[in-house]
C-alpha cells in the first residue's frame, strides 16, 4: 500500500487551488496575466502510477480589456504583444503590460514599483532617436522665439478713395485701412506691429508700418529709438521696401505681393535687432469691407511646462504656458519570441529568460508586432472571474477526492494491523 499517490494529489491540488486564489485576487490588478498550472503524471517503472505532480505553471498573455481612466499618464498597449521596457536605479531592465505611470520628482516617468519607463529621447537636432534610456521630462523653460515670418491675407476695399495729404499713423483719414498683430522679440517680449493700408490709385496700395507705436522707415526699421517718452506725436513713417500692391481686374495680387521686409527693428530693451519679413501671398481687392483673412506669426515667448501627452507612436509631447508644443521623447516596447519564458518578479513586472529569448525592442505604430498605445486608458487583468470561480471548484472538489484516497488507505493499513 501507498500513500504517494494521494499526497502528490493533494500537493498538486493545493498549487492548482494556489494559482486559482492568485488570479482571482489580481482580478482588479491592470496589466496582470493569468496563470494555469499543468499537470503530469509520475512513472517509476511500475505498471500503476505513483500520483502527479507540477509540470509547469503557464501565463496566458491574451491581451484584457481596454479601460479609460482619463489620466495623461495611464498607457495601455493595443493591438499587439509589446510590454514597456522598465529600468530601476541598479540599471536592472524589465517588463510590464500596466501601464500606470507617474512623475517623479526628478522628471521621469515610473511606476508605483519605482520603475522608470523606457525610450528615446530627443537629440540637440530635435530628432527622436538613438539608444532606449529613461525617459526624463524636461524641467526647463522653453527659450522664446523672436517673429521671423507673418503669414497674412487681406481684403482690400476696392471701392476706397484716395486719401489726402501724406500718410500719418496718427491720422485715420489718411489711410484706409490699418491692422495689427502681436511680434516676439529675442527676449520673448511682446510688441505690437501695425500695418496700415493707403490706397494710391485704382488697383494700387502703399503700405506702411509702426512698431509699439514708432514709425519705420523704408527698410523696416525704426525711425526713433523706444524710450521713457513714447512714439513721437507725428509718425512720418516711409513707405515700405515692397510695400506698393497692385491688383489686376479681377482683384488678384500682381505686383509687390509677394513679401514685405522689416529689418533692424531694435526695441532698447537689450533683445537682439529683428528681421520680419511679411508674406501677403493671396490678398485681395474686392469690393467688401477691408479685412484680415489669414494672420499668422512664428514667434512666441518663454514657456513653462504644463503637461504632456503620448500618441500612439509613442511621442510624448509637452504642452507648454505659451502654448506651443514639442516633442519630448518616444516610449518603446519589447516583445519576446516566447513571452511564457518570462519570470514573473511581482510588482507587475516580467524579467528575461534564456527560455524567453532576447527582448525585441522598437517604437509602437499602428500594425506592428509591438502595438500601438492608447493614452488616458490601461489595460485590465485579463483574468476570467466566471472560469476561475468554476476552477474552483472543481480543485476544491479533487482536493477532497485526494484527501479521500489518504483516508481510505489509512483505513486499510488499520485493517491489514487489525488482523495480526
Amino acid at each position: 500500500m501507498s500513500f504517494a499517490q494521494g499526497l502528490s494529489g493533494l500537493s498538486a491540488s493545493a498549487s492548482n487551488l494556489d494559482i486559482i486564489g492568485n488570479n482571482i485576487a489580481n482580478a482588479g490588478t491592470f496589466g496582470f496575466k493569468a496563470g494555469s498550472v499543468q499537470f503530469s503524471d509520475v512513472y517509476t517503472g511500475s505498471r500503476v502510477g505513483l500520483g502527479t505532480q507540477v509540470a509547469s505553471v503557464s501565463q496566458n498573455f491574451t491581451t484584457g480589456a481596454v479601460q479609460t481612466s482619463g489620466r495623461a499618464l495611464d498607457v495601455a498597449i493595443v493591438e499587439g504583444d509589446g510590454f514597456f521596457r522598465l529600468t530601476n536605479a541598479g540599471g536592472d531592465v524589465a517588463f510590464s503590460r500596466n501601464g500606470q505611470f507617474d512623475m517623479d520628482k526628478n522628471g521621469y516617468i515610473v511606476n508605483a514599483a519605482g520603475y522608470q519607463l523606457s525610450g528615446y529621447q530627443v537629440g540637440s537636432t530635435g530628432a527622436v532617436g538613438g539608444r532606449p534610456v529613461a525617459l526624463q521630462m524636461p524641467t526647463a523653460a522653453m527659450v522664446p522665439k523672436p517673429t521671423g515670418e507673418v503669414t497674412a491675407q487681406f481684403n482690400l476695399d476696392s471701392r476706397s478713395t484716395v486719401p489726402p495729404g501724406p500718410f500719418n499713423a496718427n491720422d485715420s483719414t489718411t489711410y484706409n485701412y490699418s491692422n495689427s498683430l502681436t511680434v516676439h522679440d529675442s527676449l520673448g517680449n511682446a510688441h505690437d506691429l501695425t500695418n496700415f493700408f493707403v490706397k494710391s490709385a485704382d488697383g494700387k496700395w502703399d503700405v506702411y508700418a509702426t512698431a509699439d507705436g514708432y514709425p519705420l522707415d523704408a527698410g523696416g526699421a525704426m525711425l526713433a529709438a523706444p524710450g521713457a517718452g513714447g512714439p513721437p506725436a507725428v509718425a512720418n513713417s516711409a513707405k515700405l521696401t515692397g510695400g506698393a500692391l497692385a491688383f489686376n481686374a479681377n482683384g488678384e495680387l500682381t505686383a509687390g505681393g509677394s513679401t514685405l521686409k522689416l529689418a533692424g527693428l531694435d526695441f532698447n530693451n537689450g533683445s537682439a535687432p529683428m528681421s520680419i519679413n511679411i508674406g501677403l501671398e493671396g490678398s485681395t481687392q474686392f469690393s467688401n469691407d477691408s479685412d484680415v483673412k489669414k494672420l499668422t506669426q512664428d514667434g512666441y515667448a518663454s514657456g513653462t511646462l504644463v503637461g504632456f501627452d503620448i500618441g500612439h507612436d509613442g511621442i510624448v509631447t509637452g504642452k507648454y504656458s505659451n502654448e506651443q508644443s514639442k516633442a519630448l521623447g518616444q516610449v518603446v516596447l519589447s516583445s519576446f519570441v516566447n513571452p511564457n519564458g518570462l519570470q514573473p518578479k511581482g510588482d507587475n513586472i516580467w524579467t528575461e529568460t534564456a527560455a524567453s529569448g532576447q527582448p525585441l525592442t522598437g517604437t509602437p505604430g499602428s500594425g506592428t508586432r509591438l502595438g500601438s498605445l492608447t493614452s488616458g486608458a490601461l489595460e485590465a487583468s485579463n483574468v476570467d472571474l466566471t472560469s476561475e470561480l468554476v476552477n474552483l471548484i472543481i480543485a476544491q472538489r479533487t482536493y477532497q477526492a485526494n484527501a479521500q484516497t489518504v483516508k481510505t488507505q489509512d483505513q486499510v493499513v488499520q485493517t491489514l494491523m487489525n488482523m495480526r
